[in-house]
């Protein structure tokens, strides 16, 4: 019997120590999907995922913490490493996609705005920590090792800020309205630099260095998904101009970027199926449950999410089958990885 707790004890542990740091993006793709859902008028998939998205934040932040007492050296370890570490900045957008979601669907505005406070510590803490590491370390992968579409989430975090400071600022009075738009203007504008940096590295491990089947991990998904969140924050923008006299007066800039961005992220699309037709039916990669399916899952929510917002925000009403078509793909992507997920767990529980 002793023999059996001290094994069980070790499956465990040996779990939490090889946690993904970027689990949260479970939080990320759960949270999109609920908004999406609740803005195409889809009040009760909204709320499940919503209640089920609580329990879920609740628990890895219980989770990571666990971690990052047990197993400190793994831990922050994974941080400050170049292939790791940026799947932190899934905590910093999972924590902002929930802080939207209380204020967009239960409109809790001291929950919102608790949440957008500690988006906003996480986002200051784990990027000057993870790009000052990064930067400082003596041994160094090459670009074709070091770099994925993962490294984007850093994009995808700053992002998130700048969208949960613009729900806020149209529901909270002045002074601070004017505060929260320039922090959603701020944001927005250097998550889109932030960008052009690292999609340019991307691109460029992408077609001149060999890509083998197991480096196309699914969060290279994420070269939509950031375009896709920033398509989301600009359409935010726009439609808080009559708020803030800056805004204003930035209204075209403001409107050709985030058509720019919708459009680049539109590009990703197919390229990003063919290359996963060739990853999955030409290569035989194996198709199994890994927590880095969910950033293949919040691209597709998110940009559900920001084709509508786009399309109520510039009078496009043409695009309106779009959303709801990526509404239903997103919904189905997050059941099938949900799944996965479940039988995962039940399967790592036969074995412990």
């Amino acid at each position: 019997m002793a023999d059996t707790q001290a094994a069980h004890s070790a499956v465990r542990r040996r779990g939490l120590a090889a946690m993904s740091p970027a689990y949260f993006g479970l939080v990320m793709a759960t949270g999109i999907v609920s908004l999406a859902a609740f803005l195409m008028e889809h009040r009760g998939i909204a709320l499940g995922l919503f209640y089920l998205n609580v329990a879920q934040y609740a628990v890895l932040c219980a989770l990571y913490a666990l971690r990052a007492c047990r197993h400190p050296r793994r831990f922050f370890g994974d941080m400050v490493a170049h292939p790791t570490g940026p799947g932190y900045f899934t905590a910093v957008a999972g924590t902002g996609v929930l802080a939207s979601q209380f204020i967009v669907i239960r409109e809790n505005l001291a929950v919102g705005e608790a949440l957008w406070a500690v988006t906003a510590l996480l986002w200051v803490g784990l990027t000057y920590t993870i790009f000052t590491a990064l930067t400082v370390r003596r041994e160094k992968p090459t670009l074709d090792k070091g770099i994925n579409g993962g490294w984007l989430l850093a994009v995808v975090a700053t992002q998130a800020l700048s969208v949960s400071s613009a729900l806020l600022a149209t529901r909270i009075g002045q002074p601070h309205r004017l505060e929260f738009n320039f922090i959603a203007l701020s944001t927005w504008l250097w998550g889109g630099m932030l960008y052009i940096w690292l999609m340019a590295m991307i691109f460029y491990r992408y077609t001149f260095f060999r890509l083998a089947p197991g480096d196309l991990e699914p969060p290279y998904w994420i070269n939509m998904g950031a375009m896709a969140i920033s398509t989301l924050a600009g359409s935010l923008l726009i439609l808080n101009a009559p708020q803030a006299p800056y805004l204003t007066s930035l209204l075209p800039f403001l409107k050709g970027f985030t058509i720019l961005y919708w459009a680049t992220g539109t590009w990703w699309i197919p390229m990003l199926l063919l290359l996963g037709v060739w990853r999955y039916g030409y290569q035989r990669f194996p198709f199994r449950y890994d927590p880095l399916y969910w950033g293949a899952v919040f691209p597709l929510g998110m940009y559900a999410a920001c084709t509508w917002q786009m399309s109520r925000a510039m009078d496009l009403g043409f695009l309106a089958p779009l959303p709801q078509a990526f509404l239903y793909i997103a919904m189905a992507a997050w059941l099938v990885t949900f799944l996965g997920m479940l039988h995962a767990l039940v399967q790592r529980a036969d074995r412990a």
